[in-house]
């Protein structure tokens, strides 16, 4: 494993012979110490892109820090969330390589963008781990994420599931990620994969920036107004917010999501309280925890200028650039009928945080609590 070029090894060792904290406190580069850390330990760099999506600093972030806690004690990550801007996320990782990073976790708010920061991150000799989306074009050394074009095809075929009388000649609207996401390419590539030979008909179609809801809301809105009323059949939505989005749209327009399946992605507490109501028919569980844990093993071990342990790589992905060591996670449908046996059982969430107020009694039916 690459290390430090001499100038940022000294400059950490002087920090730590002088007491001085080894990074910022403020929100958007504060650190996250390691346990019993300070700067004498290393440091990894957590660089997340965004907040609108609830996994983020609900579940990626926390989890991360204990995992490395548990492996390296000393070690301090070094956090930051780019709030959707990648100028903000290239000044973040600039920060956390002059403060001596000696690994970088990246989730790219854009990819393209970011292969200035993995360019930057060589310079240093500094391992670059791409966290849930890949950078292509860009020497990184490691990859976690999850099967996304599988994801996709699950979404889709959940969707074609909920479908009442089949799909044959209904008509749908496909509400995809961030063209700036990779991530988001591919489940919409496993998506078209079972839906163009369904026999389904998808009438409007939108890549939608930022993954953002607000503008999923407007989308579907213009979608109902193309369609005609009565004749939309089902939406598919690759995350959980833009599904939210989608929803208030149908019912801003008369519709009964009842009546309709919508899709999703990261089992949101909020997701799975609508999938427990009747208005989203299904999410994506992908086992964030896990991902998270996996990463950080492979970030102590990169900080330590030591391979992962053993068996933990379970493929390479090319990434235009080389086939990049990865692990592929596996994405779960999750609907009204496996939520106590997935993401209950699992410890992802507890039956309190899902089965609250006017959610109680559809949690008794659905086996929760």
């Amino acid at each position: 494993m690459r290390r430090h070029s001499t100038l940022v090894a000294a400059l950490a060792a002087a920090l730590a012979a002088t007491g001085v904290a080894a990074c910022g406190g403020d929100d958007d580069n504060g650190g996250d110490k390691g346990g019993g850390g300070g700067g004498g330990g290393k440091q990894i760099a957590l660089l997340l892109p965004e907040t609108k999506t609830a996994r983020y600093e609900a579940h990626d972030r926390p989890d991360f820090v204990a995992e490395v806690k548990k492996r390296c004690p000393d070690c301090e990550v070094l956090y930051s969330n780019a709030q959707q801007d990648a100028n903000k996320q290239q000044a973040q990782a600039e920060a956390a390589i002059t403060k001596g990073a000696d690994v970088l976790v990246l989730d790219a708010v854009d990819a393209k963008a970011a292969t200035g920061i993995v360019q930057r991150a060589k310079q240093a000799d500094i391992p670059v781990l791409a966290y849930d989306r890949l950078i292509s074009g860009a020497d990184i050394d490691y990859y976690v994420s999850f099967n996304n074009v599988r994801q996709g095809r699950l979404q889709a075929q959940s969707l074609l599931d909920g479908l009442d009388g089949g799909p044959q000649g209904k008509s749908i609207v496909m509400i995809n990620g961030s063209p700036t996401d990779p991530s988001a390419g591919d489940y919409k590539k496993g998506a078209h994969q079972v839906l163009d030979k369904s026999g389904v008909n998808i009438a409007k179609e939108y890549d939608t920036p930022d993954w953002s809801p607000d503008k999923a809301q407007v989308e579907t809105e213009q979608a109902v107004t193309a369609i005609g009323e009565g004749k939309l059949a089902g939406v598919y939505s690759a995350n959980d917010g833009m599904a939210a989005g989608a929803i208030a749209a149908l019912k801003g327009a008369g519709i009964d999501p009842k009546s309709i399946p919508v899709t999703g992605g990261d089992a949101e507490v909020a997701a799975l309280q609508r999938i427990l109501a009747g208005d989203q028919h299904a999410t994506i569980y992908l086992t964030i925890k896990k991902q998270a844990q996996t990463s950080a093993q492979i970030a102590v071990a990169a900080a330590n200028g030591k391979q992962p342990p053993a068996g933990l790589l379970n493929a390479k992905v090319d990434n235009g650039a080389g086939q990049v060591p990865s692990v592929l996670l596996t994405p779960v449908v999750v609907t009204k009928d496996n939520i106590a046996d997935t993401v209950i059982k699992d410890g992802f969430y507890q039956p309190s945080e899902i089965c609250t107020g006017k959610f109680a009694d559809a949690c008794k039916e659905a086996g929760i609590g």
